[in-house]
């Protein structure tokens, strides 16, 4: 009988936290010591992590990476962003300039700078059809092009792929100066985390593209087909904040109800999360909150704002339950929430008194709390309407004198 090892099990569940939080951990470096203990580790993670999500771990000398795929191809919530800008999503040219920067950087020496990222971009989208057809263009001159690589560089900087060894981005911005960085190019090459390489797909559809780039083959069989819905599940409870019975096909919920108790705990186990099952679905709640992305509540003018019209959604779904929202409402009451807080009570920053702040903020409120799916934005045309979904509920005001529990952190972990 194999004895516990209350310092290994250890070990392994801070190690998975690590991974699912930051995909990628190099060996030198702020997470040295996790990337050790990842190694030591290596062959239960991939053991677990293949059993219950058929996600690939491959741990070198360099770096060790979790080739995650995610629960939901079609999940548009989940932009990119860096660091230094971590409220401000990845634009659509952000993220062609950091395909195209990936693209510079397997040709470049063992060091760059942003000039001549920029430089390499240039030539790639002169030389690119379907670049020069979608309008991408690389005007060095622009403002707005330097501030798109420079995030695109930021984020390569957070991952490990470039390290920056003189200059400040701040000053390219303003067309002062340059930046200088090292290329780790194991990390470069570990980037990108698909099944099969983008040059041999054929299909013209983005759809079918992305399915293809990650499709995982498996046997036709009954045993196959169990095994491809509980990576799915499992996928979702780690990866999403909330997972809702009502965006499950017939045959998925159907196995989760069956082996509800077998893939939660499975989870827990490894992971440390704690689970709330309700009536609507599963949260797996990150206590600690070193596992989640994007959470709530947050500081700022922002974060302030953010609980403020999570509370006052709550309220419209407990008022008017079924009823979607206008975004015309939400805006409204963030005018009156700017007026309160910015204005009179002057409390918050300069930008909730700048013009157009309500719809502004309104927007990248509404943006947070559908990546948190607490809400579900429709567009009807011209019109956009807002669903409050049953988590916005963990947001609503208590009535004086009641015990409100505190909520839980939503965990949802970043997939790059």
């Amino acid at each position: 009988m194999t004895r516990a090892d209350p310092q290994a099990d250890h070990e392994r569940v801070q190690a998975l936290r690590t991974l699912l939080r930051e995909p990628m951990i190099r060996a030198v470096g702020p997470r040295a010591r996790v990337y050790r203990s990842i190694r030591l580790h290596h062959d239960w993670l991939q053991e677990w992590l293949g059993r219950n999500t058929g996600w690939r771990l491959v741990v070198n000398r360099e770096v060790a990476r979790l080739y995650k795929t995610p629960p939901d191809l079609t999940d548009s919530t989940r932009s990119a962003c860096d660091s230094k800008y971590r409220d401000t999503p990845f634009s659509r040219r952000c993220y062609v300039f950091l395909c195209l920067t990936l693209a510079v950087l397997e040709r470049a020496e063992r060091q760059t700078t942003l000039a001549s990222l920029l430089t390499g971009l240039k030539e790639l989208a002169a030389s690119d059809e379907a670049l020069a057809a979608a309008r991408i263009e690389v005007d060095m001159h622009q403002r707005e092009v330097r501030r798109d690589l420079v995030r695109a560089a930021l984020l390569l900087q957070d991952l490990g792929v470039l390290t920056k060894i003189d200059g400040d981005e701040a000053h390219y911005l303003s067309d002062h100066g340059d930046v200088l960085y090292n290329i780790h190019r194991p990390a470069l090459t570990a980037m990108l985390a698909v099944r099969r390489g983008p040059s041999t797909i054929t299909d013209d559809d983005p759809e079918r593209r992305m399915a293809a780039l990650v499709e995982e083959p498996m046997p036709e069989s009954q045993d196959g087909r169990n095994l491809r819905l509980r990576h799915r599940l499992t996928r979702a409870l780690l990866d999403d904040p909330v997972l809702y019975y009502d965006d499950l096909t017939t045959d998925e919920r159907a196995y989760l109800q069956s082996q509800r108790g077998k893939i939660v705990g499975e989870i827990v186990g490894a992971t440390g999360l704690v689970p709330e099952v309700r009536r609507e679905g599963i949260i797996m709640a990150d206590e600690d909150g070193d596992v989640t992305d994007l959470g709530l509540p947050e500081e700022g003018t922002l974060g302030h704002l953010t609980l403020l019209i999570a509370e006052f959604l709550a309220a419209c779904a407990k008022q008017r339950p079924g009823e979607p929202v206008s975004l015309t409402e939400v805006i409204q009451h963030t005018a009156a929430m700017i007026e309160l807080h910015a204005i009179q009570g002057k409390r918050w920053s300069s930008v909730a008194r700048e013009p157009e702040a309500e719809r502004t903020l309104t927007d990248a409120v509404l943006v947070r709390l559908a990546a948190l799916r607490l809400v579900r934005r429709v567009h009807h045309r011209d019109v956009v309407e807002i669903i409050p979904l049953p988590a916005i509920h963990r947001f609503a005001l208590m009535a004086p004198g009641s015990e409100a529990a505190t909520p839980r952190r939503a965990a949802r972990r970043a997939r790059r």
